[in-house]
């Protein structure tokens, strides 16, 4: 009686320890798929990662597959795997393209493609940001954009045009940067092009007035004394207190007299200027 009664316990222990944790394996996908939302709102995002991958390859085709795909896509942004979160937006938008919300997909896309752009030093040093290659900002922008022109009313949209005024004045401060760099090297006619373009591509940013401050400068050492007047007239029209205009009048920026060196200064190697 003693060792029927140990045998009981023991199953019967066993039995309520395997109702309490069962494996995977044995959840029903409801179950797994509770798993995952759990893990997200205990911001466990690799155990959520882990547990949606196994409900999409158990059930493909089940009541929660599509819904657990955008869950993956939101876990996989937030746990920093971005490539991953990237490629998963691309293929849930490949396959749902007229899912209720393929919005939020197409968002998560685009903030993926910014994140993918920055490194840990820009995310706080603007100037970092505007000086690395601008393409993963033209491409993130891009993707807002289209946000926007497929789902106009979308709850993201709001969102997605405050990050491309971002990306807008990121973008024309990079140019600001290029045309410093033109001048820098002499190369006026393309500092010239390079304001003018800031001006005419990026209206309503801030850096309209450097673009303009970088024509003037360029087409008065070009000595395009007309150009650079039309240039200068509306620089103090619209931008008064531009630092380059001091009591109405203009200055270099400088950025033009950083490579110019003295005969004396290239035999001697720096030495003597």
């Amino acid at each position: 009686m003693r060792i029927l009664f140990i045998l009981i316990t023991a199953l019967t222990l066993v039995a309520c320890s395997s109702d309490g944790k069962r494996p995977n394996a044995e959840l029903s996908e409801m179950e797994i798929y509770d798993k995952a939302v759990k893990a997200i709102d205990d911001e466990n995002y690799f155990l959520a990662i882990e547990t949606l991958q196994k409900l999409e390859s158990r059930y493909p085709f089940g009541k929660y597959s599509e819904q657990a795909q955008l869950e993956l896509i939101y876990a996989q942004f937030q746990a920093q795997e971005l490539e991953g979160a990237r490629a998963s937006a691309e293929r849930f938008i490949r396959l749902h393209p007229e899912h209720k919300q393929v919005d939020y997909a197409y968002y998560l896309k685009a903030l993926t493609t910014y994140e993918l752009g920055m490194s840990l030093v820009e995310r706080y040093f603007a100037d970092e940001q505007s000086m690395r290659d601008p393409q993963p900002a033209r491409d993130a922008f891009q993707e807002f954009a289209e946000l926007i022109s497929r789902f106009p009313n979308s709850e993201y949209a709001v969102e997605a045009r405050q990050r491309m005024i971002h990306l807008r004045d990121r973008l024309a401060l990079h140019d600001v940067h290029v045309a410093h760099y033109y001048l820098k090297r002499h190369a006026y006619v393309a500092a010239a092009n390079r304001g003018r373009e800031i001006v005419e591509t990026y209206q309503g940013t801030s850096q309209v007035g450097d673009g303009l401050a970088i024509m003037v400068e360029a087409y008065q050492l070009l000595e395009q004394n007309d150009l650079a007047n039309k240039a200068l007239t509306v620089l103090k029209t619209n931008f008064p207190d531009h630092p380059q205009l001091e009591g109405g009048q203009f200055t270099h920026s400088g950025w033009a007299q950083q490579d110019r060196k003295s005969i004396w200064n290239v035999i001697t190697f720096g030495l003597i200027d």
